[in-house]
């Protein structure tokens, strides 16, 4: 199972519903981006966080395929479509996750979680993450950030993040580690 898959199936999870007669992602499958998104800007600026509007205009029509057609309008999305949009369909996805998931294992990994983030990323079990534990691990900066952009309820984030992060993070790394650019360009 790839990561597509994982976060398409994230669409119409528990508390992962999309606004009714609205397109885009649950604001579950935002917040997961947006976390991978900002760990990745942030690693690749030298550990400067993003803008909080993008410089470029957001495109308008999604692609077919891959991340492009995650990118729903409005909210998170058009920001990430925005600041990452370029980088992702310019062939550096793959620096881009990789990034994104190293920086965030590394939160993880120093804040508490190391041996459920080290579960996750191994070919074994996955274990399970309290909510609260992983409020701890994120800190409060990025849990504001990302219940503004989606429109969750820390509680409902939280939950959210604890039931899905594992298998968006074992399902990125498939051979027991973390994937290298080249590997992580094909999970998109």
């Amino acid at each position: 199972m790839g990561l597509m898959d994982v976060l398409n199936g994230m669409q119409n999870g528990p508390r992962g519903q999309r606004e009714p007669g609205k397109g885009g992602m649950s604001p579950i499958t935002m917040a997961i981006l947006g976390l991978l998104a900002y760990k990745a800007v942030k690693s690749l600026s030298g550990g400067q966080t993003a803008p909080s509007t993008p410089s470029a205009p957001a495109p308008t029509q999604a692609s077919s395929g891959g991340l492009g057609s995650l990118f729903g309008g409005g909210g998170l999305g058009s920001v990430l479509a925005g600041g990452l949009g370029g980088l992702l369909t310019g062939g550096a996805a793959g620096s881009v996750l990789s990034g994104g998931l190293g920086d965030l294992v590394k939160q993880l990994q120093q804040n508490g979680l190391g041996e459920a983030a080290n579960s996750w990323v191994g070919t074994g079990q996955n274990q399970p993450v309290e909510p609260s534990d992983l409020a701890k691990a994120l800190g409060a900066d990025q849990l504001d950030a990302l219940t503004s952009q989606t429109g969750l309820s820390r509680d409902q984030l939280l939950e959210g993040l604890s039931q899905y992060l594992p298998q968006v993070i074992d399902s990125m790394t498939p051979h027991g580690r973390l994937p290298t650019e080249q590997e992580a360009g094909q999970l998109v």
